[in-house]
């Protein structure tokens, strides 16, 4: 990553100021060894989000408090309560396997694209999981989603504007969308938590 805490400050400042104080930043560390979680902290990120159970227990086992902890990646039924003990909020639930062994705040995951190399709930489905995971104690607090990949960060906008219209269908406040290419366009659309990886991290 090679990034300085005076680069991060002034990215993060930045973003902050760009999308107000109502959308949370949370830093994707996929690419972040441990080692470099420290210049993040400095660099005052507040939230950060891993997609793999491994590398989360590995870095969050070194700076439990210097974060709060998301889980962002594909959430498998059998890694769920393990994420469980280590994340405040998973952002992926898309499945009643799952479901039945989570045990902190979920974001559901939307397939809206119908990709099928995505996981995530179709739209029509909703409803009936949604109803499924609350009967099962889940504490659902919005949606989340992954547009198609695109060349132009306006492609996002519908997918965002559906996400935003399921979420106020159901009752639902929080909203995952938007990564570093289109949180712009997903800001505009309602988001209240970004993703955000390279563009906090370049210089």
């Amino acid at each position: 990553m090679g990034l300085s805490v005076s680069t991060g400050r002034a990215n993060y400042e930045r973003i902050r100021a760009e999308i107000g104080p109502g959308v949370s930043v949370v830093a994707a560390t996929k690419y972040v060894s441990p080692d470099e979680l420290s210049v993040l902290a400095e660099a005052g990120i507040e939230i950060v989000g891993e997609n793999r159970l491994q590398d989360l227990a590995a870095k969050r086992d070194r700076f439990a408090a210097a974060f709060g902890w998301h889980f962002i990646g594909h959430l498998q039924s059998r890694k769920a309560r393990d994420v469980s003990e280590l994340c405040e909020l998973c952002h992926s639930l898309s499945s009643l396997s799952a479901a039945r062994r989570l045990t902190i705040p979920a974001l559901v995951e939307v397939n809206l694209g119908g990709e099928e190399t995505k996981a995530g709930i179709a739209p029509g489905e909703l409803s009936g999981f949604l109803a499924e995971v609350r009967g099962l104690g889940v504490d659902v607090r919005g949606l989340m989603t992954m547009p198609p990949l695109a060349d132009d960060p306006e492609a996002s906008r519908p997918y965002f504007r559906r996400l935003r219209e399921l979420a106020a269908e159901h009752g639902l406040e929080q909203l995952s969308m938007g990564t570093s290419q289109d949180y712009r366009i997903a800001v505009e659309e309602g988001a209240t938590l970004v993703r955000l990886g390279s563009v906090l991290y370049r210089g």
